[in-house]
């Protein structure tokens, strides 16, 4: 045994030694020479096997997709969709081109904090790569948010600008975040009058060098949504509106922001700061002081997250800030309201464009991957799962798209009583719905790639992990979910009833058509079902929020499917609206009231804290 082990470690040496060559840098050149060489010598080389997987292709973001261009068509004029197509087309290639490189090297190169220099010296350098700082160029010279101020494109130029932040989202390096706390800024100050004429320049300016973004400092330590309870930082009078904030901020993300809005509350002259969300005011700041230096704002630590790692986020200790009050005192969480409908918007074009992303990958990945001894495009259980993908992505878009059309509408201050309604719904069921339908949709689209889908290296499960933030970013499921109730409560119904009248008129034209009569009738029986829930259970309204949020969104969407698919006539949208009805549109409604009531509600906190014991429970010993 012996000398077969030591033979076999003499003839390993000897093919060791036979590889070593003169110039081990260049071995190219004996590739010719080897194959004229013994069979005992022809590997000693060490070689990987001649094939090689080819990986998938970006396709031009606009041009390839079906839907957005189809939805555009029928909803602009024809002399506005010939004016704005060249511009998608060129810009889609782009996201599929140098802003996706761009957007790559943003998370091969996080940013980091500089907090002292060699000397000591307490700088807070938050440190970007250059690609980070060419996304926010790009985003000046193409608009991104400048489209709908400018509104050269009227009631529709919000529909042109998320078109193009949908396409660009996925491929930007997460700088879409920025962009969304800048564009709700933005709002805030023109649609209350603020009289921040500066910022509003800067913010909307397309001019890289006159470009601002904002932050959008919220979250303290407390954290949560219930920012009325949690705001602890206070704001001390100077004179005038000018203030100097004290306090931390828990979260702050796009912290190399040039400017941001957030909330504080106002110390009287007694020393005393009024508690609750009365107590809650809005401010403005800009992060740095004419001479460049930080505005008494300290850069505590660097947030590690599991995903958006190419964006900053930080946690700020604010000593002596200088801001100014822009809302009336106690009126802060009022006057955020209106930034809530643009980044939760922005969030859902987020998710969608994630969502759009993955499945163009999947599909071209599909074309060039063979398995079993045929490429996978041609594996009918792999289509069934694209095929699904692509619904649940379009059902996604058409709720994006329809918004983005309302919000057009109330820029302009040409929206009626019912988009305005609608507007107010379903931007958090919107918000709720697509952000979980993401991370399901890019967790399937990971699997279209086998292992590969697994591997840090082809940027694929940085997709995941950036998406996973969009249901906790702008509000959880169920803080948007308990929203939609709120909604409907502060309408006094009258939000509920625009949602029936809206989708009870698409069904009413629906079931004319042949076509669609089969469609028409399950959508109707949904709606019917959705209003009968809520009318005879107004109390259990709380624990069945989140299920009536997913019906609301099922059945709002399958309608928009259905009167797209009227308009067109096209198969495919027959076919894509058909698909989606064939899943439960009201859930709310599958399994009775009980399923909501208090003794259920009893049972299942019985169920989910069965055998827990705080008292017998550990604190962490390993501090990270």
């Amino acid at each position: 045994m012996f000398g077969r082990s030591f033979y076999k470690t003499t003839k390993l040496s000897q093919c060791c030694f036979k590889s070593t060559t003169k110039n081990p840098v260049d071995i190219s050149s004996h590739n010719d020479s080897a194959s004229k060489m013994p069979s005992s010598t022809r590997f000693s080389r060490a070689k990987v096997g001649s094939f090689i997987q080819e990986e998938p292709h970006h396709e031009n973001a606009f041009s390839s997709d079906a839907f957005l261009q189809s939805y555009l068509k029928r909803t602009l004029p024809k002399d506005l969709m010939d004016s704005i197509e060249l511009d998608l087309t060129r810009f889609g290639e782009r996201c599929a081109t140098d802003i996706y490189a761009l957007g790559q090297e943003c998370e091969v190169n996080p940013p980091y904090l500089r907090q002292t220099t060699a000397w000591g010296k307490r700088v807070d350098q938050i440190v970007t790569c250059q690609a980070w700082k060419t996304q926010k160029e790009i985003s000046a010279k193409e608009g991104l948010i400048a489209i709908p101020y400018e509104r050269a494109e009227g009631e529709f130029s919000r529909l042109y600008q998320i078109s193009k932040l949908y396409m660009y989202s996925p491929a930007s390096g997460l700088y879409s975040c920025p962009l969304a706390m800048t564009d709700g800024a933005a709002k805030t100050i023109q649609s209350q009058n603020l009289n921040l004429p500066e910022a509003f320049s800067h913010l909307t300016s397309r001019d890289p060098q006159k470009f601002w973004t904002s932050g959008q400092w919220m979250t303290e330590k407390r954290g949560g949504s219930d920012v009325g309870q949690g705001t602890e930082t206070v704001a001390v009078h100077q004179g005038g509106n000018h203030y100097k904030l004290y306090g931390y901020k828990w979260f702050s993300s796009a912290t190399d922001s040039d400017m941001t809005l957030t909330l504080a509350r106002v110390v009287d002259t007694m020393g005393e700061v009024e508690g609750g969300s009365k107590g809650v005011s809005m401010f403005f700041l800009k992060t740095r002081k004419p001479d460049g230096t930080l505005n008494n704002i300290e850069v505590v630590k660097m947030k590690n997250k599991l995903g958006t790692r190419q964006l900053p986020t930080a946690e700020l200790l604010l000593d002596g800030v200088d801001a100014e009050l822009i809302s009336q005192p106690g009126r802060g969480i009022a006057s955020i309201s209106g930034m809530l409908t643009i980044t939760r918007l922005h969030n859902t074009t987020s998710s969608v464009g994630a969502m759009r992303k993955i499945v163009s990958l999947a599909r071209d990945y599909a074309t060039r991957r063979t398995a079993f001894g045929e490429k996978i495009e041609n594996q009918p259980l792999h289509i069934q799962t694209l095929s699904r993908m692509e619904v649940e992505t379009r059902g996604c878009s058409i709720l994006l798209l329809d918004l983005a059309r309302q919000l057009g509408l109330q820029d302009c201050g040409q929206i009626s009583d019912m988009d305005s309604l609608l507007l107010r719904l379903m931007t958090p069921v919107a918000k709720f719905y697509t952000a979980k339908s993401a991370v399901a949709t890019v967790s399937e689209g990971l699997e279209c790639f086998g292992g590969q889908g697994y591997i840090e290296d082809t940027g694929l499960p940085g997709m995941l992990r950036d998406v996973q933030v969009l249901p906790i970013w702008e509000g959880t499921s169920s803080v948007m979910s308990l929203d939609v109730v709120r909604a409907i409560h502060k309408t006094k119904g009258e939000a509920m009833t625009a949602f029936h009248s809206r989708v009870k008129n698409i069904i009413e034209l629906a079931s004319k058509s042949s076509a669609l009569e089969k469609t028409s009738s399950i959508i109707s029986k949904s709606l019917s079902d959705i209003i009968s829930t809520l009318q005879s259970s107004p109390e259990t309204v709380q624990p069945m929020a989140r299920d009536f949020c997913l019906s609301l969104a099922h059945t709002y969407i399958a309608a928009l499917l259905m009167e797209h698919a009227m308009d067109t006539n096209c198969p495919m949208d027959l076919m894509v609206v058909e698909k989606w009805c064939q899943r439960e549109l009201c859930p709310v409604a599958k399994y009775g009231m009980e399923r909501y009531s208090r003794e259920m509600g009893d049972k299942e906190k019985e169920l989910a804290y069965q055998l827990y014991d705080k008292d017998a429970t550990f604190p962490p010993e390993y501090i990270r």
